[in-house]
């Protein structure tokens, strides 16, 4: 029989996977490290399993103990398995910048989850690494994994990650892309990397706002700015941070992450996180320099069911203003009017009274509405051609709407883009949004108003 004793000896030995569509017309191999199959769904179980280990190895942890940490989740989870399978309760203090699928896959994993402010500053005690320190120091029998310092997180993938890619590409790997968050992937793996062939060259891959990219040029640490992208980028410098591996650390927008990440899903299937995205957009610009005997490699942290409700949300993408207009839809957008708790589609029978049709407006606040027959638009009912023909005959009112209905407004699949509805909405008021041959939604100009073309 072939089986597992437990499900920490799943940990490791992931594939690479070639990049086929994000790469046509670049000339290097591009090679993915996909992390995300580790049991924990990211290259922190590596570490997880590491630290404690190493807490293990020193007495430090003894049996029963409390496992301590300060994460964006991932980590927190590769902690969680651990403790789960060796019985030791965990404690993880996280910011609300954390996805809560995070946070109920760490619960539902038996660890307990404090969830503090993002806002709070490192030289708080609100902070979440400092609220860490405290309850490990105020909880008996406790450790403080501390995963920026710990030498566990580096040499863990010093002793694996970097192995595996050196075996998996042949020795023939030219190009590293990690993360820079702790440093341990990115440190680790470059050690080995390096030591094998000193002419690799190690790219971080670092958001906007984080500090790590200024420090390495100019010695000075520069105060950091808020970014979005989970997992990566410090305000400080920690000690697994080895710059001396790093050859070039290459700045990434909020907007080209979480499209990039997308992207991978869409054109790849690969289903990842955010700071995947980060990766990726640096290493395919790396690859833009490159040459036909390059082999990149490039790590996939997580995936991307910890971020449905962030990221891969187009919800979420609108509300921060990072959607591009080419994924902006009008059934998208009469989605977000829905979400907005806007009135669903409301429209009248050619057999309605104008009297209805006039109370439905104004007891919704609408100037015009279709006029639909079995689902199909016939026509439509405008509030100012109805109220001019009143004002000479009242008895109106008690008509069908056919005797004063105007032209249909226009039915446009759900699946055409703003930019291009727009043009509907210079001739007429109104489109109809049409999904699979129904009509679910009406558009006006002011509902388009403020989306880019």
């Amino acid at each position: 029989m072939k089986y597992k004793e437990n499900v920490l000896e799943l940990i490791g030995g992931t594939p690479l996977v070639k990049l086929n569509k994000l790469t046509r017309g670049l000339k290097p191999l591009v090679l993915a490290k996909i992390e995300s199959l580790n049991p924990g769904g990211s290259v922190k179980d590596r570490i997880g399993r590491a630290m404690i280990d190493r807490a293990e190895q020193m007495g430090d942890l003894k049996p029963g103990g409390t496992v301590v940490e300060a994460t964006s989740g991932n980590t927190g989870i590769g902690l969680a398995l651990t403790c789960a399978v060796r019985g030791y309760r965990c404690i993880f203090v996280m910011t609300d910048k954390a996805s809560q699928e995070k946070v109920r896959y760490l619960k539902s994993l038996g660890a307990d989850v404090i969830v503090v402010s993002s806002a709070a500053k490192l030289d708080s005690p609100d902070h979440y690494v400092n609220t860490a320190k405290r309850i490990a120091a105020e909880t008996p029998n406790a450790i403080l994994t501390n995963q920026y310092a710990n030498p566990a997180n580096p040499e863990a993938h010093y002793r694996s990650t970097g192995p595996e890619i050196w075996e998996q590409t042949d020795g023939k790997i030219t190009h590293f892309v990690a993360g820079m968050g702790t440093g341990g992937t990115i440190s680790g793996t470059s050690r080995y990397l390096k030591e094998k062939n000193p002419n690799i060259k190690i790219i971080g891959a670092d958001p906007y706002g984080s500090a790590i990219k200024g420090f390495k040029e100019t010695g000075k640490l520069m105060a950091a700015s808020p970014y979005l992208v989970e997992g990566i980028g410090q305000e400080i410098i920690p000690e697994n941070v080895h710059l001396k591996y790093i050859d070039e650390i290459i700045n990434v927008t909020d907007r080209d992450s979480f499209n990039t990440a997308r992207r991978l899903g869409r054109e790849e299937g690969i289903f990842c996180g955010g700071s995947s995205g980060t990766i990726a957009w640096a290493a395919l610009k790396v690859a833009e320099t490159l040459t036909e005997n390059d082999v990149l490699v490039f790590i996939i942290c997580d995936t991307g069911e910890r971020y449905l409700s962030k990221f891969l949300s187009d919800e979420w993408m609108k509300e921060k203003q990072l959607l591009g207009s080419e994924r902006m839809t009008i059934g998208l957008l009469n989605e977000l009017k829905l979400h907005a708790g806007k009135q669903r589609l409301i429209s009248v029978t050619p057999d309605a009274t104008i009297g209805d049709a006039m109370e439905l407006m104004n007891n919704h606040g609408l100037s015009q509405l279709p006029v639909l027959a079995e689902g199909k638009s016939v026509g439509s009912v405008r509030d100012n051609r109805v109220l001019s023909l009143l004002l000479d005959n009242r008895d109106l009112l008690q008509d069908p709407v056919t005797k004063v209905m105007d032209v249909s407004f226009p039915v446009v699949d759900e699946n055409v883009e703003v930019g291009r509805a727009k043009m509907y909405l210079k001739e007429s008021p109104a489109i109809l949004v049409e999904e699979y041959g129904r009509i679910v939604g009406l558009l006006t100009r002011h509902d388009v108003l403020d989306i880019p073309v």
